[in-house]
Parts: structure tokens; C-alpha cells; sequence
């Protein structure tokens, strides 16, 4: 595996680590927030500087950049949520981002179609 692709699958096992704090009881935001800012810095620290790779991942790359930024903005909410319900439903779209963002590692560290062949 090439050094690009380590830092892409460490990348989605950090986003791992995190999905699977969202689903323990109870919850602590400031800890998730802790592991946005890890995330963040691992992204603009490690896979920013990657030389170009084209458009393909260039795209993903905007995609995860933007994904992370909203993903920040969740847990902020999640931090004010007074209700039961409305904590279980920041803490749902938490997770469904969290997905999002490690299918696009997944999809990077994948050759694309036409490699494949």
C-alpha cells in the first residue's frame, strides 16, 4: 500500500474510532468534538499536502474537507440539545456523516473503474 493510501486508511479508522464513540451510553460531546479536531488535523496536516493525484481525489478531497467542517457544526448542536429526542437525532446524522466520510476514504484507497480492467 502506498504511503497516500496509508494516510487515507488511517484517516477512515479515525472516523471509525469516533463512529463507534457515538454509540456508547452516554454520549460525551466534548470528547467528540476532541476527535473532529484530531480529524481536522490529520486531514489538513497529512492528506492536504499529498501531491496531486487528479481530479478523482481532488473531488473526494473537497468533499471530506466540507463533510468535516459540517460534521464540527453536528456536535456543536449535539452540545445544546436539551431533549432526549433531538440528542438521539444529532447523534443519528453524526453517525450518517461519519459513514459518508469513510465511504470517500474507501472509495480513494479503490483503483477506480477504469483501472480495474
Amino acid at each position: 500500500m502506498s504511503l497516500n493510501l496509508e494516510k487515507y486508511h488511517r484517516l477512515a479508522t479515525l472516523l471509525e474510532q469516533i463512529r463507534s464513540d457515538t454509540c456508547v451510553t452516554p454520549v460525551n460531546p466534548p470528547e467528540l468534538r476532541k476527535g473532529v479536531a484530531l480529524l481536522q488535523q490529520v486531514f489538513r496536516l497529512e492528506i492536504v499536502p499529498l501531491p496531486d493525484a487528479g481530479y478523482r481525489v481532488q473531488s473526494y478531497q473537497t468533499e471530506i474537507s466540507k463533510q468535516l467542517r459540517l460534521l464540527e457544526i453536528d456536535i456543536m448542536f449535539l452540545q445544546g440539545a436539551r431533549q432526549a429526542s433531538t440528542t438521539n437525532e444529532r447523534l443519528k446524522l453524526i453517525r450518517d456523516r461519519l459513514q459518508t466520510l469513510i465511504q470517500y476514504c474507501e472509495a480513494i484507497v479503490q483503483p477506480p473503474p477504469e483501472a480495474q480492467t
